[in-house]
Parts: structure tokens; sequence; C-alpha cells
């Protein structure tokens, strides 16, 4: 790599693959598979394949809220794709996800089978299928997919410019940590005036816009990801702790953060779920 304080952009970029941090290897610039080999595939109509990234979590817990209600038609085969060790660039993978990015959906009770890839478009299919989390009334579902926009829009510059730059990267560089750190620290002052006056982010009622933001803000203000609790100050954001708290406290949120989940604590782990009795 060279030296940042004289780099100089070549002409045409090109590919360095040694240059990216400590997971260099997830990413590449070309799309398609590496490699054949073809998607397991459970027993029940809905196949997830994904990691319990903040991006996997949203859907797990979402899938759990969706059981917790007594919807047998969301029982869900959840497969683990190892992004460390290239199982996102599988033809089985790129086929249901074009993007190579966990998550995917494979929907198996339609004909034919539907697949759905990006963590929002996931939520919004499954709460559309099943008629939950997601309002009715023209305003306050335009409210809804506004906080779940903005969430996925948000979201990599939490995770993909701060996260990257702060824990991942190679070396510490002051311009790009305090770009991000400034703009993630908006991002929580933005939640934490809306959280000020509603009890959820649209107001009285829990839903997908919920699950998502908290999957990545909740999980910054009460378990201090990328070890940055203190330099970000989450403490200072009192209304979006008290809100992450509370979802947290759900059963199916327990349960939901568990999925896909092969580190940490052992009695935390799910690596797989094919059946409700896989989360202990």
């Amino acid at each position: 790599m060279s030296d940042s304080s004289n780099y100089t952009p070549p002409e045409v970029w090109t590919w360095d693959a040694e240059s990216g941090g400590k997971f260099s290897n997830i990413n590449r610039p070309i799309a398609g598979p590496t490699h054949d080999k073809e998607l397991p595939v459970g027993k029940h109509p809905l196949q997830l394949y994904s990691l319990g990234t903040p991006n996997g979590v949203k859907v797990t817990v979402l899938l759990e809220e969706l059981l917790a209600l007594g919807h047998e038609g969301a029982e869900y085969d959840a497969f683990l794709i190892d992004i460390g060790e290239g199982s996102q660039f599988s033809s089985g993978f790129v086929d249901v996800n074009p993007n190579s990015k966990i998550p995917a959906l494979l929907d198996r009770s339609t004909k034919p089978s539907t697949r759905v890839f990006e963590s929002g478009a996931i939520m919004v299919y499954l709460a559309e299928k099943f008629g939950e989390f997601l309002p009715i009334d023209p305003s306050e579902r335009a409210e809804c997919m506004s906080w779940l926009f903005w969430q996925m829009g948000s979201a990599p510059y939490l995770g993909g410019g701060f996260g990257h730059f702060y824990a991942y990267a190679p070396e510490k560089f002051e311009y790009p940590i305090d770009r991000f750190a400034m703009e993630v620290k908006r991002q929580l002052d933005v939640l934490d005036r809306n959280l000020s006056s509603r009890q959820y982010l649209c107001g009285d009622t829990y839903n997908i816009s919920d699950i998502a933001v908290y999957s990545w803000y909740g999980n910054l203000v009460l378990h201090n990801i990328y070890d940055s609790a203190e330099f970000l100050d989450v403490a200072s954001y009192e209304n979006v702790i008290r809100w992450a708290n509370e979802i947290e406290e759900r059963p199916a949120v327990q349960r939901g953060k568990r999925v896909n989940r092969p580190w940490g604590p052992e009695e935390e782990q799910v690596p797989e779920r094919h059946d409700a009795s896989d989360i202990k």
C-alpha cells in the first residue's frame, strides 16, 4: 500500500486485493460467481441465506416476530453464508442475489420461486406477504418507508464508512474517521430528536423501520460495535438508548439476533436455524 501522505491516484484505478484491510477478501470489483456450488435447501417455504450481521439480523428478527404472531407460513430455514470464506460468490448464491451480499431470501411457496435480495426489500416483501409491521394508512406507511429507506441510506456511512476506517482499516487515517464520525453523530442526533417525542420511530406502533434501524443503531448504542462507544459518546443519546432497550427486550428480537451467528459466547450462537427448537 502506498504511503497515504503522498498518495497520488493513478489515471486508471486497478484492484490491489491486499489493500483493503481486515475484510479485503469479501469484496471485489467484478460481479458473478467465482465457483460452482448450489445452495442447500431445507424443508420450509422460506429459505434464508445469511449471516448474523446487522443486515441479516433485520430479517431474522422480522421472521421471529411473524412466527410469534402465529404465522406458520413464516417458518424458515436459515443457512449460514460465510462471507470470510467467499460463500457469497458461489453460483447458487449469485443466482439468488446477483450483488453477492447477505441476506438473500428464496420464497418457495410461490410458483416459480421468488428471490428477494437487499435486506430492506426482504423486510417489505415479508411484511406485505403476512400483513404485519407495515402500516396500511398511506400517511403512516409513508412515514414507515421513509425511516426504512433512511436506514438503508445511512448505514453505509456507519458500517462501510466509520466502522471500516475506525476499526478495520490497516492504518488510522484522521480525515475519513473525522468525516464519518461527524456523519454518524448527526444520524444519532436525528434519531434522538425524533424519539424524544415518540415511543417508536413512527409513533406509538412498532414496525419494520424500528427493526431495521435497531439492528444497526441499537447495536451501536447498546453493544459498542467497533469499540467506539466512548469515541462517539453514545451515552449522550438517551432517547435512542431508551428505544433500543425497549426493542431488545422483545422475545422475538432476542431470538432473531442469534440466528446465523457463529461468533460470541457459545450460548448465543445459532449458526443455522431450521426449527424453533434450534434456538434454546
